[in-house]
């Protein structure tokens, strides 16, 4: 699994009995130093953009993660993106979820987008960035890390789990961005380019 950022996971699930995935490895540090040097020198970089992360609740040994869905497609030449409501706050953000047992970061992301949003398609082991934000639950704020894996979309389902629970819609990258309240993720749904998924 390719991964273009430096981070470490502490996963769990604080409602559900899963077994804990492992550490994500960081890029090799011949890349980093490359990176790096290309970062200190001024020359862009290609990929999506990662900007630090802010966490609003909680001490940063209380963070967990979760793996989000990049759901995609291309219409006329034009990347669109699926969009979800939130069940509570009905406020837009990636289908999302909790580590899975016997499953990649990437294959959790796409269970996730069948799930809440009804989409089946091809999940890239990408890591195309990483977003925070607070996972209001009964016992408390916790601060949540989300790593985000593409999903091309392959299938449109008209049932899935959650389809009275949420709002599905397809966005522009640029209204996207829009849509979305956490900053990481405007970031990398502005920077967002298929064509830098080839491996």
């Amino acid at each position: 699994m390719l991964c273009k950022y430096r981070f470490a996971i502490v996963a769990g699930n604080p409602r559900r009995n899963r077994a804990q995935s492992p550490a994500i490895k960081s890029i090799s540090p011949a890349n980093e130093q490359q990176a790096a040097g290309e970062f200190m020198a001024g020359e862009p970089m290609s990929g999506p953009i990662q900007i630090p992360l802010k966490f609003q609740s909680g001490r940063k040994t209380d963070v967990r993660s979760q793996f989000a869905a990049l759901c995609y497609r291309i219409v006329e030449g034009e990347v669109e993106v699926c969009l979800v409501t939130s069940r509570r706050t009905k406020r837009w953000i990636l289908p999302k979820g909790w580590p899975m047992h016997k499953q990649t970061p990437a294959d959790a992301a796409a269970i996730e987008a069948y799930e809440e949003a009804g989409l089946k398609g091809t999940p890239k082991d990408i890591c195309l960035g990483v977003y925070s934000y607070v996972k209001r639950l009964k016992t408390g704020d916790i601060p949540v890390t989300v790593l985000v894996y593409p999903v091309l979309v392959t299938e449109i389902l008209a049932e899935w789990p959650e389809r009275e629970q949420r709002i599905r819609k397809w966005f522009s990258l640029k209204k996207a961005a829009k849509k979305v309240d956490e900053p990481e993720l405007k970031a990398i749904l502005r920077s967002f380019d298929p064509l830098h998924l080839s491996r």
